[in-house]
C-alpha cells in the first residue's frame, strides 16, 4: 500500500468557530514521509507544526494545536477527512489561527480534497498498529483499543436528552465508508450552552448553519437531522480526527464510550507514553489493501450508563 498526497493545491474560505471572522484554508501536496504539516500564517511570518498529542493546547469546544508561539483551532474535522480518505502527506496552510468550521461536518473538506484528487507516491505507507489490548478509562468514559487490520471505530454515547439517549455505531473506516457513514455528520450542542457561550464572547462563529442545536425537546434547525443517529456519527468523526494527532496513521479497533476531545487526547498521551508496550510500526505492502477491504460485523453488547 503506497503513500498518497493530493494532486494539486486547493483553497476555501469560511467562518472561524471561535472568532466568528472569515478565515482561509489552503491545502497543498507534500512529499513522501512528510505526514500532516500545518503552516500557520500570521503577521510575524509562517510557523510550521507537525501534530502530536503533546502539542494539543486546548480541547474546549474543539481541538487546538500549538507550539507555544502560534496555534490553530478546530482541526479535527479536516484531519478526519484527511485520514478518512487515506491521505498520508499534506500541507495545511491556515490563516487567522482557525480552520473554518464550514457546515460543522467533514463533508466540505471531503469535497475539497476530491477536487484536489489523490496521487499515489513512491514509498510504502507506514502505520502505528496496536499490538495488544489497551484500556483507558476516566470518569465513566472509556476507550479500548485492540489489534485490527485497519481503523475501526465502535462508538457509543448516552445523553439524557429525549432525541439522543443511547446510540451506537461501528464503522470500518475506508474512503467509501467514511464518506458515506461519517463525513456528513455535524457537530451538535444545546441551546442553553450556545446562548451562554455567545453571551461570554465564545464560539462567536457557531450558528444553525454549522451545528445541530437542540432545545429541551428536539432540534431547533429547520432542516432537521441528516441521520437519525447523527450525534453518535459525529462523535465517531471527531474521534477519527483526534486520532490523526498521533502523527502517523493508527491501525486498530477502537471501542469508545462517551468520547470527547479531552478524553481522546488523554488516550493519545497514554498511548505515546507507553508506545513500546502497545504499538508497533508497520510498513504496509501492496497486498495489504486487499486484506483491509474485508467487511466487518460489529459485536453488539450492552452500553453502560455514564457514571
Amino acid at each position: 500500500m503506497f503513500q498518497t498526497t493530493i494532486h494539486k493545491t486547493v483553497r476555501c474560505k469560511g467562518i472561524g468557530l471561535h472568532s466568528g471572522k472569515k478565515v482561509e484554508l489552503t491545502l497543498r501536496p507534500a512529499l513522501e514521509d512528510t505526514g500532516i504539516l500545518f503552516c500557520i500564517e500570521s503577521a510575524s511570518g509562517s510557523s510550521f507544526l507537525t501534530p502530536n498529542p503533546a502539542l494539543v493546547v486546548s480541547t474546549g469546544l474543539a481541538t487546538t494545536v500549538g507550539n507555544g508561539r502560534e496555534s490553530v483551532a478546530t482541526v479535527e474535522h479536516l484531519l478526519a477527512a484527511v485520514r478518512g480518505l487515506g491521505i498520508d502527506n499534506i500541507r495545511i496552510d491556515v490563516q487567522s489561527g482557525e480552520v473554518p468550521i464550514m457546515d460543522g461536518s467533514a463533508a466540505p473538506f471531503v469535497y475539497l480534497l476530491k477536487q484536489a484528487r489523490l496521487r499515489r507516491q513512491a514509498k510504502l505507507r507506514r502505520v502505528l498498529a496496536v499490538k495488544r489490548e489497551v484500556l483507558f478509562e476516566k470518569d465513566g468514559r472509556r476507550i479500548r483499543a485492540t489489534p485490527y487490520d485497519g481503523f475501526l471505530v465502535d462508538c457509543a454515547i448516552d445523553f439524557p436528552h429525549p432525541l439522543i439517549g443511547r446510540q451506537h455505531l461501528a464503522v470500518d473506516v475506508r474512503p467509501e465508508t467514511f464518506e458515506r457513514e461519517l463525513s456528513r455528520a455535524r457537530t451538535f450542542g444545546f441551546l442553553k450552552e450556545v446562548e451562554y457561550l455567545h453571551a461570554n464572547g465564545l464560539a462567536l462563529g457557531g450558528s444553525l448553519e454549522n451545528a445541530v442545536v437542540l432545545d429541551d425537546y428536539g432540534v431547533v434547525n429547520d432542516d432537521g437531522l441528516r441521520f437519525e443517529d447523527e450525534f453518535v456519527r459525529h462523535k465517531a468523526l471527531d474521534f477519527l480526527g483526534d486520532m490523526a494527532l498521533m502523527g502517523q496513521p493508527l491501525y486498530g479497533r477502537f471501542e469508545v464510550f462517551a468520547p470527547g476531545h479531552r478524553l481522546n487526547n488523554e488516550f493519545l498521551h497514554h498511548l505515546a507514553a507507553n508506545a513500546g508496550q502497545f504499538l508497533e510500526e508497520r510498513v504496509l505492502r501492496p497486498e495489504d489493501s486487499i486484506r483491509s477491504s474485508r467487511p466487518y460485523t460489529p459485536r453488539v453488547e450492552a452500553i453502560p450508563a455514564v457514571a
